[in-house]
């Protein structure tokens, strides 16, 4: 799998926004660039000497392939949470598959294919830890999140207001402090945090709680109107399913303890 040079979304715009007389992005002959996660384990994942791991990884190969492209005709570009709906807009990638959760906010600015994967929100903690329980239980201890996440914020609104709050840059630096101590818990979609307790080194370090403090429906983000390709998406997504692929994809990446819900209803597109 090609590894495309990085590039600031800034001059992504700007080239867009000087090119004169041009459709922007146009991608070379036979191959299909991607948006995914580069740094989430079990998700999306950009191991050393370049390749790629991760159920969004496997998911996106496997839509890829149902299009016509082997494996060495993807390119994987990275995508941040905030540039997603940018690198869409400006044909940077065909399609996102980066835990993209859909929601009638991002749907004024791109499509979705799928759902293709149910998350829910949920807390890691040591392995050994038997004082966290429930989300209440952290009113009295310090949880970590990455800066701006709305996780974070649920729980400090709705469930443990007076949680000590620790933001970080990261997850994998949420992972960290949490294996060291510095924080009792950490929190984000489930599908995450079994990423980085399965992750080689992690095994049996940690643990997940089993909360489902939200509903997170992974969706393939296209760029609006583009119908035929969320179609096409659509399709291969129930041909996964139903082929065994998906179930062995999310075994493979989260691990054997992972309790996950059957794929979801395809519910876009129609």
């Amino acid at each position: 799998m090609k590894v495309p040079q990085a590039g600031a979304v800034a001059a992504v715009i700007a080239l867009a926004l000087t090119a004169s007389g041009c459709g922007g992005g146009e991608e070379d002959q036979g191959t299909l660039s991607i948006g995914i996660k580069f740094d989430q384990p079990g998700i999306g994942m950009r191991e050393t000497g370049g390749t790629f791991t991760g159920f969004d990884v496997d998911v996106a190969t496997y839509v890829a392939k149902e299009l016509g492209y082997k494996p060495d005709q993807i390119e994987f570009k990275q995508v941040l949470s905030n540039d997603r709906e940018l690198l869409l807009q400006y044909n940077e990638v065909e399609f996102v598959v980066a835990s993209y959760s859909i929601n009638e906010k991002r749907k004024e600015k791109v499509d979705f294919a799928g759902p293709y994967f149910v998350a829910h929100q949920d807390l890691l903690t040591r392995a050994g830890d038997t004082s966290i329980t429930k989300a209440e239980d952290l009113n009295s201890k310090t949880m970590c999140s990455v800066t701006g996440s709305t996780s974070a914020e649920n729980l400090k609104k709705n469930l443990a207001p007076k949680a000590a709050l620790l933001e970080l840059g990261g997850y994998s630096d949420c992972v960290v402090a949490l294996q060291e101590g510095r924080v009792d818990a950490m929190t984000t979609d489930n599908a995450i945090l079994a990423g980085y307790a399965a992750r080689k080194g992690n095994e049996g370090k940690f643990k997940l709680t089993g909360q489902n403090l939200s509903n997170e429906n992974y969706g393939i983000g296209v760029k609006k109107g583009e119908k035929e390709l969320q179609r096409k998406i659509n399709d291969a997504l129930k041909k996964m399913v139903q082929d065994g692929s998906w179930e062995a994809a999310v075994k493979k990446n989260f691990g054997s303890n992972y309790k996950y819900e059957p794929a979801p209803a395809i519910t876009t597109g129609s």
